[in-house]
């Protein structure tokens, strides 16, 4: 069975087809793609993206999936376009979107993004002390703009009947890239990726318990 069988009628199978690539190739193609979160609209401009473990295709210490296939992590293993959620340091919700054939790991973390409409709704959402370009920039205040919760873990982003849904741009935008955000494994890996000259995309940060620079892939 390959990736668009596995999806059955959810709709916008050709999109997620799209994604069903390596995960550098699928973070590329996610920027500039519009994400739609209970009456929030907004554009993507950073991503980062993710491998699995030591014997797939992208081998990444700093992945989730790394250590094989489990009852939290099964959504990076496919099919693609699928929403993974987990929650950050036990708090904060941060949204992946699943890349790769089905059965294989990987996933691309959506870091900042653009509101474009529903401007009220992640204000309100994200506090009257935010200005609009840090409204949804960092995963968790991505999530939070937008409304993406827990319980939106294994949504198909290209169903039209999803709460959450996601549509990829025509021609997505050359991307900037450098290290992951906070990692302390794969630390120096570039596999960050954004739009140039954007105020919401994030401050690069490294984990105090990285190695040093150079030390890592």
């Amino acid at each position: 069975m390959n990736a668009g069988d596995a999806r059955g009628g959810g709709g916008g199978c050709g999109d997620a087809d799209v994604l069903a690539v390596d995960p550098v190739t699928a973070a590329h193609r996610l920027l500039g793609a519009v994400l739609v979160g209970r009456g929030v609209t907004a554009t993507i401009v950073e991503v980062e993206a993710y491998g699995g473990p030591p014997d797939g295709p992208w081998p990444d210490a700093a992945a989730h999936s790394y250590r094989g296939r489990n009852g939290r992590n099964a959504v990076m293993f496919g099919p693609a376009g699928r929403l993974y959620t987990y929650r950050s340091h036990g708090i904060h919700v941060c949204a992946n979107v699943a890349c790769a054939e089905d059965g294989v790991a990987a996933a691309v973390l959506l870091r900042a993004a653009v509101v474009e409409s529903g401007a009220g709704v992640a204000a309100e959402r994200r506090g009257p002390a935010i200005k609009p370009a840090g409204w949804a920039r960092g995963p968790g205040n991505l999530c939070a703009a937008l409304g993406i919760t827990m319980d939106d873990n294994g949504l198909d982003l290209f169903d039209p009947a999803a709460p959450v849904r996601l549509r990829l741009a025509a021609s997505p935008p050359a991307p900037v890239s450098g290290p992951r955000v906070g990692v302390s494994k794969a630390a120096d890996r570039p596999w960050r990726f954004w739009v140039a000259d954007r105020p919401e995309v994030s401050s690069y940060r490294r984990s105090p318990r990285a190695p040093a620079p150079g030390d890592s892939d």
